[in-house]
């Protein structure tokens, strides 16, 4: 099922561009990379890490921006703004280390040392914290370089919850590391998915009126 749905991927990525379909397939090798046992790319800390932010990030993006232009503008759509790009690479970095935080005893287990494994509890929330502060420094950089600054207001305003919830559920763990559960960590993926995409549909819309 997995490998006809790839297969399938492809098919109609060839439809948008060679070099988003390129972008797709190169896509599809990392992440059989990260979970397929025989490489394993996940139980890499640094090498795992890597690999996902920069093709969950940079790698998407500039699939999206080059496949939402026309094949006449082909040359400016591989122009893809790298500092959006570095940017959508730093969100998911932030956000990868709590992904794994409540899997630590069963990762050891499975010889898996994941980047939060490597950085401790207490290092995983510093790590995330000083990681968004950076994105989002570059996406204030980047909206106000484009004279978007309403657009970015509206997008903060959006995160806010998500900035509440870390802080709240980092204090938390800071006093009892079994605050770092299961159900927590899905509560936080909930919160940080519904508030980004609320907030970039947001500036979606407002670019569209």
């Amino acid at each position: 099922m997995t490998l006809g749905m790839d297969v399938l991927a492809l098919v109609l990525g060839a439809l948008i561009g060679v070099y988003f379909v390129a972008g797709l397939a190169l896509y599809i090798l990392a992440s059989r990379a990260y979970s397929y046992r025989g490489i394993r790319l996940k139980k890499y800390p640094i090498i795992g890490f890597i690999t996902v932010v920069s093709c969950q990030g940079a790698l998407v993006f500039f699939m999206v921006y080059q496949g939402c232009h026309v094949a006449a503008a082909i040359q400016e759509s591989l122009q893809a703004p790298a500092e959006a790009m570095i940017a959508c690479s730093l969100l998911l970095g932030g956000f990868y280390p709590l992904t794994q935080i409540y899997q630590h005893e069963a990762d050891r287990k499975d010889g898996v040392r994941t980047l939060s494994l490597l950085l401790g509890y207490r290092g995983t929330f510093v790590f995330t914290g000083v990681v968004y502060t950076i994105a989002f420094m570059l996406l204030a950089h980047y909206f106000l370089l484009t004279l978007q600054i309403r657009e970015f207001q509206v997008l903060a305003t959006c995160m806010l919850p998500v900035v509440v919830y870390f802080l709240i559920w980092a204090v938390k763990v800071w006093k009892d590391p079994r605050e770092a559960s299961y159900s927590n960590t899905m509560r936080m993926n909930l919160i940080a998915s519904a508030c980004t995409n609320a907030g970039f549909i947001a500036v979606l819309v407002m670019g569209a009126v």
